[in-house]
């Protein structure tokens, strides 16, 4: 009986060295994808840093340059007018013709 214990504690060993390298190629080869990844991203993305530095230079720029307004031409105004003028009496007539039936007397 002692001689069967010690067969089937060999075998146990031997699954377990055979997990133990299993699981170590594994990690290597993980920690390995992880080196190449973390490579293809630092050469494709580089840090924000210089990005954040370049936009608020942009916007210091944008602040320091004075804003030009154009002005309007005269037709464009009064067609504005016009149809400004238009859309209150649309909305008068509106409110005129409205079925309310409340009558103050």
């Amino acid at each position: 009986m002692s001689n069967n214990r010690v067969e089937e504690l060999e075998s146990t060993v031997a699954e377990l060295e055979s997990t133990v390298e299993g699981l170590t190629d594994e990690l290597i080869e993980a920690k390995e994808r992880i080196r190449v990844l973390e490579a293809e991203l630092d050469a494709e993305t580089p840090t924000r840093v210089p990005d954040r530095r370049v936009e608020a230079e942009a916007e210091d720029e944008a602040e320091a340059e004075p804003e030009t307004t154009q002005e309007a031409e005269p037709d464009d105004v009064a067609e504005a007018a016009a149809d400004a003028e238009a859309d209150d009496d649309s909305q008068d007539e509106a409110e005129d013709s409205g079925s309310d039936d409340i009558i103050v007397a």
